[in-house]
């Protein structure tokens, strides 16, 4: 394991607990990263420092999830007020609402942008047409528990549910029909894919499962010492990161299990975990209302996290020298 001691990056400004986390590609202007919260203001910042730049502001409830398209030019949200709804990323200025019959769950943005998929308590999946906002969406029906979360597959014609009926499904976006049905033995807690788009990451219980997004068969999965609500695999598949009930942020080999690092930074449990597109850096949100950034590598220079000590010491004391961020 580490012996060198992480130190995150604490991005305020929620009053209530973060339960959802995107971020976009790399854009010419960096990356960026949207938070969705309880207090129903979801927040866009720069993806590697944390800088708060923006609030959407327009949603009458708690917003449950949040998305950004790849090149960080819109942004979806979906809340407890029924609604999803559309926001330019650039200014902040609300695009589109749409209006649903119960708390929209999930949101996502095709790869190509030109569509988003919605997720709510009516157990309904919809995707809506970003060209044509007035026309009526497709519509999948099928699980028998409220949505938790739901994907566009890269090539944008799948998408994959989770639900509280203890499923994963797979649906075909263009018959609008249900592929496949994944069936665990209790419900998942978080449905994330790899980067590449061909392993599907989905925590239950204790376990963090990996499954081929092609074929559908288990990869492997492996036991945490405490409940899973959210796991993330790194962009090259070298290691995987969870957060939980117990406050605290796991690193893990992703080839054999083993436990890398273990962090305790939040203050409440831990809903999501994502990776930075380049992998620098991973944010979860908590409980606790914050999210945080942590180095992927330890007392690396990167971002706002500087040395504190000249390179020759720190080359000759590597186990004992923290980076710190600048203040």
């Amino acid at each position: 394991m580490s012996s060198l001691k992480q130190t995150p990056l604490t991005c305020s400004g929620h009053t209530r607990p973060v339960v959802f986390l995107s971020f976009s590609d790399v854009t010419p202007f960096g990356y960026f990263l949207i938070s969705a919260c309880k207090d129903g203001k979801p927040m866009l910042r720069q993806g590697d420092t944390g800088d708060w730049i923006g609030t959407f502001e327009g949603h009458k409830g708690a917003v449950w999830g949040a998305a950004l398209n790849r090149d960080a030019t819109k942004a979806a949200t979906g809340a407890a007020d029924f609604t999803a709804k559309v926001w330019c990323a650039v200014n902040g200025e609300e695009l589109k609402t749409f209006q649903h019959k119960h708390i929209v769950k999930c949101v996502d943005f095709s790869h190509d942008g030109d569509y988003l998929l919605t997720g709510s308590q009516e157990k309904i999946l919809r995707i809506f047409d970003l060209e044509k906002t007035d026309a009526e969406p497709r519509m999948f029906s099928g699980h028998t528990a409220f949505i938790k979360n739901a994907l566009f597959t890269h090539d944008g014609r799948q998408i994959v549910s989770a639900a509280d009926d203890k499923t994963v499904r797979i649906w075909d976006v263009n018959s609008c029909s249900e592929v496949r049905k994944l069936e665990f033995p209790s419900v998942p807690t978080s449905l994330d894919l790899s980067q590449d788009g061909k392993i599907i990451i989905v925590t239950h219980g204790n376990t963090t499962a990996f499954w081929d997004a092609e074929k559908f068969e288990k990869i492997k999965e492996y036991e945490s010492p405490s409940p899973i609500n959210t796991a993330c695999l790194h962009p090259d598949k070298s290691i995987f990161i969870t957060g939980g009930e117990n406050f605290i942020m796991y690193k893990f080999n992703y080839e054999t299990g083993e436990e890398l690092e273990a962090f305790k930074g939040h203050f409440g449990p831990i809903h999501c975990v994502r990776f930075s597109p380049d992998g620098e850096v991973y944010a979860s949100g908590s409980e606790d209302g914050t999210l945080r950034l942590w180095q992927t590598t330890v007392g690396k220079t990167y971002g706002l996290w500087k040395c504190v000590l000249p390179d020759e010491i720190l080359n000759n004391n590597a186990d004992s020298t923290p980076l710190k961020p600048e203040a």
